[in-house]
């Protein structure tokens, strides 16, 4: 008689908790917007062109003299790539004295998540936000409370409301060019968070994949650098290439230190190459001329699709006009439902995300989201028609 194989017990909280996390409908449309002859406005993306692919083969090819960048490596990061990251936040106005690298600032934000929140926290996000923040925190079992938010960003007075009822323990926020919004927190607002942050033992995430690339105006402090309760995440992805997937994370010492062992448990490390060739980049090229070249690009990209907008949308519908980033946040009139329409854009192709993803709470089905990083000039003219054609 056989052996009969013993299937290993199944957690089945935790598997009801992770299949109540919806898939993301920007990676979704991914797959559907792959087609050549599509336009997409979905992702994200920063342009495929506009890479500095000479640049970064150049500092592979150097860091790869050294066979040791093909070995395991301490889970803080590379010594040499840390020090830049730091030298170049300090130079921005947030002195650092040290960060933990990760794989990509998606990573640092799960880690976070799984240090500080589980089932019966709390953690208070701005609305709408970033809906990969609302998977991770949804994978913890935390409860997500919404604060409101406007044209200047998240509401203080929303906030103390939220702090006074729920008493989260973790705020989560993108408060320059935000995501999906485009907006940002004005600096009058960012040091009131900062002293309702104080005054409640509230931590802060600083998610600032974006800050960089600004169009328009003057950079607004770091929120980080008016609040010592603040974890900041920043990422390559968007001023270098997301491909590598190399982000990082700035908290306080012993806060960074509990970090790097929820990381060490997580992966071990960030792939060691692909940190040497970054650190290599960083010392050899100018990346600041390199960012200035994406934010001449990507500033005529966004004034195109701005310009267009006026077109393409039916009367009533408001959006909102960023000094930087990557995205415009629309509200159509009425009871439109943008996923209904989504659909009928796929046939004219040309793409968007339905907003209602980004609401942690009662989504408001008439949003959608407009990426304009990723298209040339001339496609997002020809975009925009095959838009108007579908919403007119």
């Amino acid at each position: 008689m056989g052996v009969r194989n013993q299937e290993a017990p199944i957690n089945v909280k935790f598997m009801h908790r992770t299949l109540s996390v919806a898939s993301s409908p920007v990676r979704d449309l991914l797959a559907l917007t792959s087609r050549p002859e599509v336009i997409s406005f979905a992702g994200g993306l920063p342009a495929p062109e506009l890479f500095d692919l000479d640049g970064v083969r150049a500092a592979y090819d150097l860091a790869l003299r050294d066979r040791a960048v093909l070995q395991y490596a301490p889970t803080e990061g590379d010594p040499a790539l840390r020090d830049l990251v730091s030298a170049r936040l300090t130079g921005r106005g947030l002195p650092t004295s040290d960060v933990l690298i990760t794989t990509g600032s998606q990573q640092a934000l799960a880690l976070v998540a799984t240090a500080m929140l589980g089932p019966g926290a709390v953690v208070a996000v701005e609305e709408p936000t970033y809906l990969a923040a609302l998977q991770c925190f949804q994978m913890t079992g935390a409860r997500i409370v919404p604060v409101a938010s406007d044209a200047d960003g998240l509401v203080p007075s929303s906030l103390r409301s939220v702090v006074a009822a729920e008493n989260p323990g973790l705020l989560y926020l993108v408060p320059t060019f935000g995501n999906p919004t485009g907006r940002t927190l004005s600096a009058a607002r960012r040091a009131e968070i900062a002293e309702i942050a104080a005054a409640h033992d509230l931590w802060i995430v600083e998610d600032d994949p974006y800050g960089e690339l600004r169009y328009r105006g003057s950079a607004v402090p770091p929120l980080a650098s008016m609040s010592d309760r603040t974890i900041y995440l920043g990422s390559f992805s968007k001023i270098g290439a997301p491909g590598m997937r190399l982000g990082w994370l700035r908290a306080p010492a012993d806060l960074l230190r509990t970090l790097t062992i929820v990381k060490q448990a997580a992966d071990l490390h960030t792939s060691t190459v692909d940190q040497a060739a970054a650190a290599v980049y960083l010392a050899n090229n100018d990346l600041d001329a390199h960012i200035s070249r994406l934010c001449a690009e990507y500033g005529a990209r966004r004034d195109a699709m701005l310009a267009a907008l006026p077109a393409t949308m039916p009367a009533g519908t408001t959006w909102s006009d960023p000094d930087g980033g990557m995205f415009v946040w629309l509200r159509l009139p009425g009871d439109a439902d943008s996923a209904v329409l989504l659909k009928d854009a796929l046939q004219h192709d040309v793409a968007f995300v339905p907003g209602a993803a980004f609401f942690a709470t009662t989504p408001d089905h008439a949003t959608l989201r407009l990426s304009f990083t990723a298209n040339t000039v001339e496609e997002i003219g020809e975009g925009m028609a095959r838009l108007a054609k579908v919403l007119l």
